[in-house]
């Protein structure tokens, strides 16, 4: 077994086949000049052993790089891989409730809709994860094969040479004031939820009785005709929600200018929602009868009083608890 030759095949086979003689000669004589007159297989492992593995020293003959990411771009690679995905992951869960809805046909149960519904979302997740690491992997390897610096250092997320000043334009950001990005995500799901839950409340909220196929939708809570009287106002605060949850995932921590977009954000959804149930026709007749009668024995107009409050009573403290936890979580140093 001569190791010289195999060393020197494992090398060109990586290279292209127009240079493989002239770098097999080359290296032949590189590792000749190396040994020692009467050398023996000692000798030749520690002068390959020198040289490195064949792969490392393959990638010195060439022009382009060897792998697909290199260290001079992979750290911004993995960071916007970090920030993307999660974010076209979780806009692609939120497009495809209304979707869903819009395409579905005939009555079905809250259950059979929950399970389509987390299953159809883990599908397209995974499917827009995919291609938002092929593309992204794509234009990085483009990058990578185009740019003709020699400098391998790593650069930074502005693509620009790594300095000592750059810690300059950091801020620290104590844990506890930090915004994770499951909390932005959780926020713009949650939007996603209720929006849902408002738009098709009549097919959704309310009384659920069991049946043949299971647990059937039989009185609706809320009055949907009353509830689409205000979808422009609506629609101003899932656009506002959506602002805001994206204004957290770019400011990355707790902020005064952010408790009180949070603050301005929390006041307009309670004012809105607070307008919508004191409307006198809200409530869906049947349902307070129901309740009212069947399950709380109390008179249906005391009912009817009693669950507005509640909602209302929920509204305030939420969007205050909200409020409050914002401006204390910016307090801190």
């Amino acid at each position: 077994m001569n190791l010289i030759e195999i060393y020197i095949q494992e090398v060109t086979r990586l290279l292209p086949e127009k240079v493989r003689d002239d770098i097999a000669l080359e290296l032949q004589s590189t590792i000749e000049d190396m040994l020692p007159d009467d050398y023996n297989e000692k000798d030749v492992k520690i002068a390959l052993e020198k040289l490195g593995s064949p792969a490392k020293l393959a990638s010195g003959y060439l022009d382009r790089p060897m792998y697909l990411i290199g260290p001079r771009y992979f750290d911004v690679y993995v960071t916007l891989l970090k920030m993307i995905i999660p974010i076209a992951a979780v806009i692609s869960l939120i497009a495809i409730i209304p979707e869903y809805f819009l395409g579905q046909q005939g009555e079905e149960t809250i259950i059979n809709m929950v399970l389509e519904i987390v299953g159809f979302g883990i599908w397209r997740i995974i499917e827009v994860s995919i291609q938002t690491f092929f593309w992204l992997t794509i234009v990085f390897a483009i990058i990578e094969r185009t740019d003709k610096s020699k400098d391998d250092q790593p650069l930074t997320a502005s693509l620009k040479k790594w300095t000592p000043d750059d810690l300059k334009s950091i801020t620290y950001i104590p844990k506890k004031k930090a915004i994770s990005k499951f909390e932005v995500f959780g926020g713009l799901l949650w939007t996603a939820i209720w929006a849902t839950l408002y738009f098709k409340a009549n097919q959704l909220l309310g009384i659920y009785e069991g049946g043949k196929d299971g647990l059937e939708f039989v009185i609706p809570a809320l009055n949907q005709d009353v509830l689409l009287q205000f979808w422009p106002i609506v629609l101003i605060v899932i656009v506002t929600e959506i602002s805001l949850a994206l204004y957290k995932l770019i400011k990355g921590q707790w902020t005064k200018g952010l408790a009180f977009s949070n603050a301005a954000v929390e006041l307009i959804g309670a004012i809105v929602f607070i307008v919508i149930f004191i409307h006198p026709n809200i409530m869906n007749q049947a349902f307070i009868t129901y309740m009212s009668e069947d399950l709380f024995t109390m008179n249906p107009d005391h009912f009817n009083s009693r669950f507005i409050i509640g909602v209302i009573t929920i509204l305030l403290v939420s969007a205050a608890i909200s409020i409050y936890d914002g401006f204390r979580k910016d307090r801190i140093r």
